[in-house]
């Protein structure tokens, strides 16, 4: 399947309300989680439901979670349980010439489905891979996890198999009769943006990947169509 090919919405994956805001391709999925850092996840238990944010990458058609052997989110995902996986980016407040039409322009992400449990022989280079997620070559750089660091972690991937997205984009929709009013109206952007390193050690100089931290801001594909 081409990752601009859309993948059929299932009952719980189907976007109802607006729609057209749904997107079911892998390239919308792809681009708004490699630009996550977190995800919630919601699970259920025998004392109710709850709903965890974690740390997340992606690695080709899986999500990837770590953690503490001792967690319990992950001790009950990584028995195969049924989990909601989700992720959120505010890109600005739209502001309407009506309180009712006011919105938010986003991109979202929802991913259904259960964890399977990353054998230990993996472990080590996907590791790496989520250290190379946060700062390309860190994982040159900085000391490996022994083995009684991987033997406490544990590590989870879900495959992006039943997952939608919704994106919202663009100004106010106001009603026909509101236009006239004399109210400002547009959109407020929004963006997590990089900001200057704050050096703890620096016995071998600065990296590369530090000293660009400042211009290292993802840019989604949304984004990118939109500029």
């Amino acid at each position: 399947m081409s990752s601009t090919e859309p993948t059929s919405p299932t009952a719980r994956t189907r976007v109802r309300r607006v729609a057209h805001r749904g997107h079911y391709d892998r390239t919308t999925l792809h681009a708004i989680l490699d630009e996550a850092y977190v995800c919630h996840i919601a699970f259920a238990d025998e004392h109710g439901v709850h709903c965890i944010p974690t740390a997340c990458w992606r690695e080709g058609d899986h999500l990837y979670i770590h953690g503490s052997n001792g967690s319990r989110m992950l001790r009950l995902a990584g028995s195969g349980a049924q989990v909601c996986v989700t992720i959120t980016h505010i890109d600005g407040l739209v502001l309407a010439r009506s309180a009712f039409n006011h919105s938010m322009n986003y991109r979202s992400a929802v991913i259904y489905g259960a964890f399977e449990v990353v054998p230990d022989a993996q472990k080590p280079a996907v590791l790496d891979t989520f250290m190379e997620v946060l700062a390309p070559g860190r994982s040159q750089q900085a000391r490996p996890g022994n083995a009684k660091e991987l033997a406490a972690t544990t590590v989870l991937r879900i495959p992006l198999d039943e997952a939608a997205c919704k994106v919202r984009t663009g100004g106010p929709k106001d009603d026909a009769e509101d236009l006239d009013l004399p109210v400002w109206a547009g959109v407020l952007p929004m963006a997590l943006l990089p900001l200057a390193p704050v050096v703890d050690a620096a016995p071998a100089g600065t990296p590369d990947y530090v000293q660009e931290w400042r211009n290292s801001a993802r840019v989604s594909v949304v984004e990118a169509v939109m500029l």
